[in-house]
């Protein structure tokens, strides 16, 4: 009776661990599905808003070229392009130490700007635009005008106002780009 019982209690031993080593895989397993997950919605917000940039970056060049070579930051349609291109570049203040980040934001940027931010200045454009938002002390007053209300022209002139230094020597470093 007492090996019958030895043996039970061995076996139901060796099937806890078995059960323990394979709960301990599925957590992990669940843990590694989770981050992937994490790490891909992450690089689709990268990428979404490195179009977003690379579009309004686009269209700032070509009113910038339209202008004579100038950042007119009282052009309505500058100030939309502005806004929009800050609000695609916040991500960039927490992420710019990323290489993922960056290098699908980059990506995006390729894609939507038809030809004016390259494989060859993707890495500059992106370094000024980190500049830009992280080192930037009117960056948060600028957003939270922005996003309590600023729907309107006074806060979109403002907030092309803050950023037309950074903005005149970054679309004049694309030279004859396009």
């Amino acid at each position: 009776m007492k090996k019958t019982f030895l043996f039970v209690a061995a076996a139901i031993m060796m099937a806890g661990c078995g059960f323990m080593q394979n709960s301990t895989t599925n957590s992990a397993s669940t843990n590694q599905t989770a981050a992937t997950q994490t790490t891909v919605q992450q690089a689709n917000t990268a990428m979404s808003a490195g179009q977003g940039a690379g579009d309004a970056l686009l269209k700032l060049y070509n009113q910038y070229k339209a202008d004579g070579n100038k950042y007119d930051y009282k052009n309505m349609q500058n100030m939309l392009n502005t806004v929009t291109l800050i609000a695609n570049c916040e991500g960039l203040k927490d992420n710019y130490k990323d290489k993922t980040y960056l290098s699908e934001f980059g990506k995006g940027m390729i894609a939507s700007s038809l030809g004016l931010v390259t494989q060859n200045n993707v890495e500059n454009v992106t370094n000024s635009l980190v500049t830009m938002v992280k080192n930037s002390e009117t960056v948060q007053n600028a957003t939270q005008s922005v996003q309590s209300g600023a729907n309107t022209a006074a806060g979109y002139a403002n907030t092309a106002a803050q950023y037309a230094g950074a903005l005149s020597t970054l679309l004049s470093a694309f030279g004859g780009n396009k």
